[in-house]
């Protein structure tokens, strides 16, 4: 991914970021875009410039969080399906998710808002694209079933890692109580490829 931003993308950027943490605080809804532009230390007329509503942030957001399905689709489209590319495409996949993990949590956590909204269906064409490349053509339910909770579980492990940074893995925590200390992103990461591949795996095109 490039490093590289021009002035108006690096501030699209910061205005993704801080309403990211906000929305995290205190909720989508709760949240107006005066606070944002308070809490980027910007008038609100400079943040209507880049966005003009919520809803324009989330299309920001959920069209960040798609760049590397986007790249991963790109790649695959046009290739004979083998099981080498069903699990590059699982890698690029993790790869992507893994940078984008506070988009994923705010797409787990906000999914009432987003279900129906643009950002939110083209998501969700994006994943099934790609769920589509995972499985090849003519594939049965239960190989479409394995190809989405693979990639879904690379998703899965993010959301668990942030219920466990958050303090979720005590004595009293429910039917998980009883597990090992709280993962980092990077062991996070290697657990959800790892399984990702192994339900891949399973994915039998005869």
């Amino acid at each position: 991914m490039s490093t590289t931003q021009t002035p108006r993308t690096d501030t699209r950027a910061r205005i993704i970021d801080v309403a990211l943490t906000l929305f995290a605080e205190q909720g989508y809804e709760k949240t107006s875009l005066r606070e944002i532009a308070d809490r980027l230390g910007v008038t609100k007329a400079a943040l209507y410039y880049h966005f003009k509503t919520k809803d324009d942030i989330v299309h920001g957001i959920v069209e960040s969080m798609a760049a590397p399905i986007d790249e991963a689709i790109a790649w695959g489209e046009g290739r004979s399906w083998s099981p080498e590319l069903r699990d590059e495409l699982v890698r690029r996949f993790a790869a992507g998710m893994a940078e984008r993990a506070p988009l994923l949590r705010f797409f787990h956590e906000n999914q009432p808002s987003l279900r129906d909204s643009p950002a939110g269906l083209q998501f969700k064409a994006r994943m099934f694209a790609m769920i589509r490349l995972v499985h090849g053509p003519d594939a049965s339910f239960q190989n479409r079933l394995r190809a989405a909770m693979s990639l879904f579980s690379i998703n899965t492990a993010l959301f668990l890692l942030k219920h466990d940074q958050e303090g979720g893995h005590g004595p009293e925590d429910g039917p998980c109580a009883g597990h090992g200390p709280a993962a980092t992103l990077a062991e996070a990461t290697d657990a959800a490829l790892e399984v990702a591949l192994e339900i891949a795996g399973l994915i039998d095109p005869a």
